[in-house]
């Protein structure tokens, strides 16, 4: 398990084998192949979108130790290529069937919330400090679809911002912006204030049998060595934070 898992980690965006399974990836999509998607098709984000404030309100209690949350890339040390800074600041809930439970005690209401969510992988909070630059990059399972529940955008707009393809998108408080990943993307929070937002990659929906397949996939992403290490480096880190917060 932990080769194939490792295999999976590794594996080119470009190799012949991967463009294969992207390919019935897509044939087998419920909800089509696009850059962008609506809400209509994942009717769960209903509910986020209706229960907005009450995650905003458990962020704020998150934010006020914004400081020594850890960087995105002291997770997850393969983030470095996009993320070698301290301007990328993360919360995480849940990875791959990881749970971090002690965030998840500290954010009930949000926990809650996020266990109602069918397929989902990854859930955190992704915060951009003012300035911050994601340089373009894309994700490398088609197998997945990227939520953001905007929580605190700053202003001006267009200095807080999202090109995935060739497409500009602008978050909002309260609101869903879904896509897909694996098309390159880039992030910019040209603002003076905080962006932040609640993070998700859900499962696609597909079609048997290829939904099985990409139950697969997920459970060896899980296994891989790139989740082992990030759970190590989040249970060292949730250890220094609940000293800190006694």
């Amino acid at each position: 398990m932990k080769g194939l898992a490792r295999n999976i980690e590794n594996f080119s965006p470009n190799a012949s084998w991967v463009k294969k399974i992207e390919e019935l990836a897509v044939k087998s999509s419920k909800v089509g192949d696009s850059v962008f998607f609506s809400k209509a098709q994942f009717p769960w984000a209903a509910e986020l979108e209706a229960n907005w404030q009450v995650i905003r309100q458990e962020l704020d209690q998150v934010m006020l130790h914004a400081e020594v949350l850890p960087n995105f890339q002291d997770i997850s040390p393969r983030q470095q290529g996009i993320a070698n800074d301290n301007l990328w600041k993360t919360y995480f809930f849940y990875a791959f069937g990881f749970k971090a439970q002690g965030n998840c005690d500290r954010c009930p209401e949000t926990t809650r919330l996020l266990q109602k969510i069918p397929g989902l992988k990854v859930a955190f909070f992704s915060i951009l400090a003012p300035g911050k630059h994601i340089p373009e990059h894309r994700g490398k399972h088609k197998g997945l679809i990227r939520y953001h529940l905007g929580l605190k955008v700053p202003e001006p707009r267009e200095k807080c911002r999202i090109r995935v393809d060739h497409q500009i998108a602008y978050w909002e408080e309260g609101k869903s912006l879904i896509f897909d990943d694996t098309f390159y993307h880039e992030v910019w929070n040209e603002t003076e204030d905080y962006r932040v937002v609640l993070f998700l990659d859900i499962a696609r929906p597909m079609r048997f049998p290829m939904n099985l397949v990409n139950w697969l996939v997920c459970t060896l992403i899980g296994f891989s060595p790139i989740i082992q290490v990030a759970r190590g480096n989040h249970e060292s880190w949730e250890k220094q934070f609940e000293a800190l917060t006694r």
